[in-house]
């Protein structure tokens, strides 16, 4: 069995900073220069804080899904990981805008099938981006944050970080540690609503996997986004499987391979 080709490389966004970015393919190619394309390529969007590899997991995954003839593109949204700019600058807007860039890089590439997956605030960032590239084949969220506004909120320090200087810095604190974000990003996500979103995907295929013992993003949030969600839609609750799906990692794979395969 042949070992799926990784490349590497850069893709700029619209402010004009790399972000790092892998592709894996199924096929040992000296060139990533898609060819007849048929088979859909996934775009990984990493979590709150998170990187593209996620800790190793998402190349396994990719590695896994390469067995299968799909390819996997894995990126670090800028701030983050090894792609250039702030961490403290990042907002959802400047993450949907980032997926922009490299769902274009794909196209460019001759993938005219685009998958998203997102994970935690990144399934936030590809339901809202989905909403207005209707060319979306497909959308697969996990752990997704549904009310980013309100999660957010709680998880600041201060008692009032929708008021006060866009510019100044505001300490978040979570399971990761205390970290800071400029006030902006609270701003900005009152401008977004993932669930209606989610409506918006209407003849799209929408997969939503939640662990039922998720103490980072409510398992409620899971049932919001499906409720409001259009056909083709399904939801699956893993019972006991906490934010990072620690001890379900495996299963997840099967449930998002099997619905890959059937779409």
């Amino acid at each position: 069995m042949h070992k799926p080709a990784w490349h590497k490389f850069k893709i700029k966004n619209r402010q004009g900073l790399s972000l790092a970015a892998l592709l894996c393919h199924g096929k040992d190619e000296s060139s990533f220069k898609s060819r007849s394309v048929e088979k859909p390529v996934i775009i990984v969007c990493h979590g709150f804080t998170g990187s593209k590899e996620g800790s190793g997991r998402a190349v396994a995954m990719a590695e896994k899904l390469a067995l299968s003839g799909f390819s996997t593109l894995l990126f670090d949204f800028a701030g983050c990981g090894q792609s250039e700019g702030q961490w403290e600058n990042i907002t959802l807007s400047g993450q949907i805008s980032d997926l922009e860039a490299v769902v274009s890089w794909c196209r460019r590439e001759g993938f005219d099938k685009i998958v998203l997956n997102g994970r935690s605030f990144g399934g936030t960032t590809t339901l809202c981006y989905a909403h207005g590239d209707k060319k979306v084949d497909a959308v697969c969220t996990w752990a997704a944050v549904a009310r980013p506004g309100s999660l957010f909120e709680k998880r600041a320090a201060c008692t009032e970080p929708l008021q006060g200087n866009p510019d100044e810095l505001v300490t978040l604190e979570g399971e990761e540690g205390a970290f800071s974000l400029k006030r902006r990003f609270f701003f900005d996500l009152g401008t977004y609503d993932p669930a209606e979103s989610a409506a918006a995907l209407t003849s799209r295929s929408l997969l939503i996997i939640h662990g039922s013992n998720d103490q980072s993003v409510p398992v409620e949030d899971a049932e919001l986004l499906y409720k409001r969600a259009g056909e083709p839609k399904k939801l699956v609750i893993i019972d006991g499987a906490d934010h990072r799906f620690s001890r379900h990692v495996e299963q997840v794979w099967k449930i998002f391979s099997d619905w890959l395969n059937n779409l």
